[in-house]
């Protein structure tokens, strides 16, 4: 995240006032009225604000609805700022919450996961066979040497061996580092080297979107510079032949053939801010960062947030339609889901293969009732009409929601009518990987506003100031930043706690989300987007950097900046200026090289859909490339004070 705010007041040029109100049924039947009425509310206004000035009273009631092998000894402390802890002194671990205390329920027997392949294969896992998979692979690992404290690299398509890998990894109290699938072998390799990563679950391959992705070999070609890594194992996903290293890779059938069904292995006690995975997210700077989770307060959030925000209840089928490779995946595939006791559907595919009807065929069949996906999955879907949802039973469905870059209310409306019946609830969700849970969103007892996340979740202090930290006005955008921890944030940046601090000065004493906001009259906030240089393409975060490292190793280019351009689908996409070394043709070829070039080393996501060829970049004094500049320019907007740029 950069330190300078060029981003100023805006005014508010989209207002958007329709009000959808809720049923009343859901009114009264949500999990979150029933516990506003235990402390004598209805309003959630009024709630909100008791929460706030009862925030450790709040926290505490949902810590108790969970295991603990030991309480803690204090709810919160924040001594040396701006680094804190929560439950101080609590011994737990997430995966006894997620499958262990569910065995002497009849969440044993229920369905955790109905799985659904590229090609359309199936798989249903109940609660308990997720836990004899999960404590199976637990020992496999231990038998590789695997204790706590080390990190594991999980770098696997979307199966159920997937869901049980984070699961023993983070029972045997070692940490996981989730890479992205979608990722070039660069990316991966400098990924596990900043983790220290000592063992790579991969598998040998797998479909997307009926292509083949050759896993095991990108995997094989991050590994060529990887000193850490001791053991890989391989998932037989496609049961091809793939090159297996003597002494270093092992299939997973292999690992686990001589481990009985009945294996337990105890989850590991873990104080409650011990590490549970590093998730690598782009920044400012070319360096991925790594977000710290820890046990304790990241679950409690988790599983408040899903019993909140989904208004989850025993019969529901719930779908999360991301990758476990962003944090999406981690909080609401994973670990919200199983806390409490949810049957979720797991999705290997795209939306639109083989048809544009993907989605709604999967909702049909396995009669999902509660649908959270990204505003540029509906975006796209709108792309191919109303025809398609129209073909599929979807009355299972009771709840809707968006993740990822603020959904605009066009495609809002579009979303609420053809698939939810022009009448379902949308919780239009905002948080980010580094706060680690939902801070702003609907729940079913609001009323709703068009492309508005609404209000902020309990104990959530959100506002909107200017760079000097001053609250502005319902007329005016600003920053959006939260004056109180949480229990779900990250704790640091992973051997960089510099690189985390900064979200604690850039306005001083406050978490500054990196994201542009207004809020209205009536206290609704609506999320602007980002005002540093990461650039979200279809929900994700890509740093600037990063892409302008990549084309800068090409030897033809000598400089390079990227920025992002408002897009109809993707939310953004990026836009490169390249100036070529002498000798060389700017051309297009050489275009098409270097987007191929991007593609091959950070991954297709980073793919530029525009590249530009210019003499030079507009620069400061000292040396650094002014992207606003090149950003205003691009958009036709007002370039903004330019005494520092060298003339």
């Amino acid at each position: 995240m950069s330190s300078n705010l060029n981003f100023e007041n805006t005014d508010t040029i989209l207002n958007e006032d329709r009000l959808f109100p809720p049923k009343s049924e859901l009114v009264e039947n949500a999990n979150i009225m029933a516990y506003m009425k235990s402390k004598g509310f209805t309003d959630y206004d009024a709630f909100h604000k008791w929460s706030i000035e009862n925030r450790f009273e709040f926290w505490e009631d949902m810590a108790k609805e969970l295991h603990w092998f030991k309480p803690w000894e204090k709810t919160f402390e924040w001594t040396n700022k701006p680094f804190f802890r929560w439950f101080v002194g609590g011994q737990f671990n997430i995966v006894y919450n997620c499958l262990d205390r569910h065995m002497e329920t009849p969440v044993r027997q229920k369905v955790a996961f109905y799985w659904e392949g590229d090609n359309g294969e199936t798989r249903t896992l109940t609660y308990e066979d997720l836990y004899k998979l999960t404590n199976r692979l637990a020992k496999g690992l231990q038998n590789l040497g695997v204790k706590k404290g080390d990190r594991v690299a999980i770098y696997m398509p979307a199966i159920p061996e997937q869901v049980a890998a984070l699961l023993a990894v983070a029972r045997l109290g070692a940490v996981h580092t989730v890479i992205f699938g979608g990722f070039a072998a660069s990316a991966l390799r400098e990924r596990i080297n900043d983790a220290g990563a000592k063992v790579v679950i991969t598998a040998d391959g797998n479909y997307r979107g009926g292509k083949h992705i050759k896993l095991k070999e990108i995997t094989d070609e991050a590994l060529e510079d990887t000193p850490t890594i001791e053991k890989v194992v391989v998932v037989k996903r496609l049961s091809n032949d793939v090159p297996m290293q003597a002494g270093r890779d092992i299939y997973l059938d292999e690992l686990l053939a001589d481990i009985p069904e009945d294996t337990v292995v105890p989850c590991e006690p873990m104080d409650s801010e011990d590490l549970l995975y590093i998730l690598y997210t782009s920044g400012s700077t070319g360096k991925p960062k790594g977000v710290v989770h820890v046990h304790g307060g990241h679950a409690v959030g988790l599983y408040m947030t899903t019993r909140f925000v989904f208004d989850i209840k025993p019969e529901d089928v719930y779908w999360c339609t991301a990758d476990i490779g962003w944090v999406t995946g981690h909080s609401y595939i994973v670990y919200g889901p199983l806390m409490n006791g949810a049957t979720s559907v797991l999705f290997e595919s795209t939306p639109y293969y083989p048809n544009p009807d993907r989605f709604w065929s999967v909702v049909e069949k396995f009669k999902v009732s509660i649908f959270y996906s990204s505003p540029t999955a509906i975006r796209g879907l709108m792309r191919f009409g109303e025809e398609w949802p129209a073909k599929h039973d979807l009355s299972s469905l009771r709840l809707l929601g968006s993740v990822g870059e603020p959904i605009n209310p066009e495609a809002w409306i579009w979303y609420r009518k053809n698939i939810g019946h022009n009448e379902l609830p949308i919780v239009d969700t905002w948080w980010q990987t580094e706060t680690g849970m939902i801070l702003i969103s609907p729940t079913v007892i609001l009323p709703l506003k068009p492309g508005s996340a609404t209000k902020p979740m309990p104990t959530i202090e959100a506002d909107i100031v200017d760079k000097n930290g001053n609250p502005v006005d319902a007329t005016k955008g600003g920053f959006l930043i939260i004056r109180h921890p949480w229990p779900a944030q990250m704790r640091t940046i992973y051997r960089d706690p510099a690189r985390y601090e900064t979200y604690w000065d850039t306005i001083p004493g406050v978490y500054f989300a990196g994201d542009a906001a207004t809020r209205d009259k009536d206290g609704y906030f609506r999320v602007q987007g980002r005002v540093d240089d990461v650039i979200k393409v279809s929900g994700h975060r890509l740093g600037s950097m990063e892409i302008e490292s990549c084309l800068v190793s090409h030897p033809a280019v000598a400089e390079a900046a990227a920025i992002g351009k408002p897009d109809p689908l993707k939310g953004e996409h990026v836009k490169v200026f390249v100036t070529v070394k002498e000798g060389f043709e700017a051309n297009d070829a050489l275009a098409n090289e270097l987007k191929q070039h991007v593609r091959s080393t950070v991954g297709p996501l980073a793919t530029p859909d525009e590249l530009e060829f210019r003499p030079t970049l507009p620069k400061t004094r000292s040396g650094k490339i002014m992207r606003r500049v090149l950003r205003a320019q691009e958009l036709g907007e007002p370039v903004g004070d330019t005494s520092t740029l060298d003339a």
